[in-house]
């Protein structure tokens, strides 16, 4: 992948990112604005996480495609189905708001196995994990501006626009991500139609290698961890800081920054170490600063948030790239969707679970827990082992 050709490509992350994170905070308003539900408000999360569990059979769709135009075509897609929001004015209509949204989480998670395994095979393998954390760097740095944006776009004017916003950028993303140029080979054809026994390839690939199976399970296991340290944001913030809800916006503001850090760090980081001690450091890092949350204190939680936001994505970024470097080029999109599944699920159900932990457990017993079982798992990623060992990456 020449560098045109890279700078297209997070360009077009880039913009859809920025649709994407206005389009999530507005949908929830949206909803709440037009029901007057809080739980029904909350649902438009799961409408949007719930594709991520068929993630494994959405990533056969992806290795059995050209990459590049299947990015194009489902940007494509969702530009022209999100203007149909407009009709969505009343209580009565929100259905399909959800039924879009649920259309929407099945594009992200076919997209983004199309854009690890096209990533994979165009990049020198040296370069991957430089690739991947400019590409958190981008999604990071979205983040701290498109709520600001899709908020007040909506109070004044209502989900509609919003919607064409989003669609605006899905648009414009088709069309920088036609622009590239990358030699593609037509997929392999499998030998059998039988789409279960194709899908289970990315969950054997995973299973099989001793690099990657225990990263997927570091990774799932922080996630897991994340969950319930996100539930427990607004008691850090009501019963620890004594603030309005509204400051947790300033803390995951700051931790958005230390993501935007992360990122840009991780990648000459992995041409040093293995994934494996990179992701055993950011779950590490983040156990220690989830406990530290627990002092009541609003210099020591900011400090706390922006190690959460540099520790959580050195995790994420060691296990995609891994997928890539060690999963067969044929079964990328299958590897990488099935990994996704593994680690992002296991989160959304830690906030549920999580949401019933602070009522029952103060804080202050609760995240310091978090951060011994966290300590635990990064020792147990770190330690040696016999198989599965590897020489960090040559230098390039």
């Amino acid at each position: 992948m020449k560098r045109w050709t890279a700078g297209l490509y997070l360009t077009g992350v880039l913009v859809s990112g920025f649709g994407t994170t206005a389009m999530w905070l507005a949908s929830g308003i949206w909803v709440k604005s037009l029901t007057g539900s809080d739980s029904l408000a909350a649902l438009t999360v799961f409408a949007l996480w719930a594709p991520a569990l068929v993630g494994p059979l959405l990533g056969t769709v992806v290795d059995r495609l050209r990459r590049r135009p299947l990015m194009v075509w489902s940007n494509v897609a969702m530009a022209a189905l999100l203007p149909t929001l407009l009709w969505v004015d009343a209580a009565d209509r929100v259905w399909l708001l959800f039924a879009v949204l649920v259309l929407y989480g099945i594009q992200g998670t076919v997209h983004e196995a199309a854009e690890v395994a096209l990533a994979a095979s165009a990049l020198d393998k040296r370069l991957l994990g430089d690739f991947n954390g400019l590409r958190m760097t981008v999604n990071e740095s979205v983040k701290l501006i498109a709520p600001l944006a899709a908020a007040g776009l909506f109070a004044r004017y209502g989900g509609g626009p919003v919607a064409l916003l989003d669609a605006a950028t899905f648009a414009l993303a088709a069309g920088v991500f036609a622009l590239m140029r990358v030699r593609e080979e037509k997929p392999v054809r499998p030998a059998s139609a039988h789409w279960l026994r194709d899908t289970a390839e990315g969950l054997r690939t995973l299973r099989a290698s001793p690099v990657l199976r225990p990263l997927v399970l570091a990774g799932s296991f922080t996630m897991l961890l994340a969950g319930v340290n996100g539930a427990a944001v607004y008691a850090v913030v009501d019963r620890g800081l004594g603030h309005s809800p509204a400051y947790a916006g300033v803390l995951y503001a700051v931790q958005g920054a230390g993501s935007v850090l992360a990122g840009m760090a991780a990648g000459p980081l992995l041409r040093r170490v293995p994934e494996r001690l990179l992701s055993a450091a950011g779950l590490a890092l983040f156990a220690l600063a989830a406990g530290v949350r627990a002092v009541p204190h609003d210099g020591v939680a900011l400090v706390a948030s922006a190690l959460i936001g540099v520790g959580l994505p050195c995790v994420l970024i060691a296990v995609m790239t891994a997928v890539q470097r060690e999963a067969p080029e044929a079964a990328v999109g299958r590897a990488a969707a099935t990994a996704h599944t593994l680690v992002f699920v296991p989160n959304a159900l830690a906030l549920a679970a999580g949401a019933g932990l602070i009522a029952v457990l103060d804080i202050r017993l609760l995240l310091p827990l978090l951060t011994v079982a966290g300590l635990a798992g990064a020792i147990a990623l770190a330690a040696p082992r016999r198989a599965g060992r590897r020489r960090p990456p040559a230098r390039g």
